[in-house]
């Protein structure tokens, strides 16, 4: 199975390990990532104003190449996603924003929300299937209990993003299973981290890393995974706890649990 891969910036800096686990683990689960060329910023956070044209464009961008290749378009950061699987859903449902958006831009043929999004670990489940990444697992993780950390932005809103329950989402919990770790239901696992107004005033940030973090300890956990660059960057820079477990992307796990790392 190949698909259009959209890296997205933080994945190439400040993130290079959710990316660099996730090619390396999709290879050898037999799924060929073909990154985009010539991809811009997606723009990190999704405008909510309707006539807020110009920062949706590189998102249509991307959607676009994806359907001149006849793929399904692959993610992996979540703000990423957030914003392309949303602007993908303004381009099939809001006429006024497909008519601006393609005028605009001039593309060969109109786009009008034909490329199917998909999430990376939506490929685990549905393309791969976890049953088939258990097989695959060489040095499974048994004895680890790990916390899933979802996040906002995967989730909410629900009818766009269709990615999981966004009350009790279990996603997380089947990967962590399939890699052979335990998993460990917290309550925060989807609240926001308030990773977005760490700038305006970090005590909000801080309170809700603490919070979550202080949970997952509690119940036993030695370890919180996210598919989010800001969250793991407010979970680590942000929380002020002592020993707290340690934070990663779910993809450096699954590349260990695979024997790649």
């Amino acid at each position: 199975m190949t698909y259009s891969y959209y890296p997205g910036c933080t994945l190439k800096t400040k993130a290079k390990e959710l990316d660099k686990y996730a090619r390396a683990s999709a290879e050898a689960l037999g799924v060929t990532l073909e990154e985009i060329e010539d991809w811009q910023c997606c723009g990190a956070v999704y405008p909510l104003a309707l006539d807020e044209i110009a920062t949706k464009l590189s998102a249509v961008r991307a959607l676009d190449s994806a359907k001149k290749e006849g793929r399904d378009l692959l993610t992996l950061c979540s703000a990423c996603h957030h914003v392309i699987k949303r602007v993908n859903n303004d381009m099939l449902t809001n006429d006024d924003i497909r008519m601006k958006v393609n005028n605009y831009l001039k593309l060969d043929t109109d786009y009008v929300g034909e490329t199917n999004v998909v999430h990376y670990l939506e490929m685990l489940r549905d393309t791969v299937g976890f049953d088939n990444i258990k097989a695959a697992v060489k040095n499974p993780l048994k004895g680890r209990k790990i916390a899933a950390y979802y996040g906002c932005l995967l989730l909410r809103p629900a009818k766009v993003m269709q990615f999981d329950n966004p009350e009790n989402p279990t996603i997380l919990e089947d990967f962590i299973k399939a890699i052979g770790a335990t998993p460990v239901i917290t309550g925060y696992r989807n609240e926001c981290c308030g990773g977005y107004v760490a700038l305006e005033d970090k005590s909000i940030p801080q309170k809700r890393a603490n919070m979550i973090l202080e949970e997952a300890m509690a119940k036993g956990a030695d370890t919180v995974i996210t598919a989010c660059p800001l969250c793991l960057y407010n979970l680590e820079t942000n929380s002020t706890i002592e020993n707290k477990p340690a934070i990663c992307y779910f993809t450096e796990l699954l590349a260990e649990a695979l024997g790649l790392k």
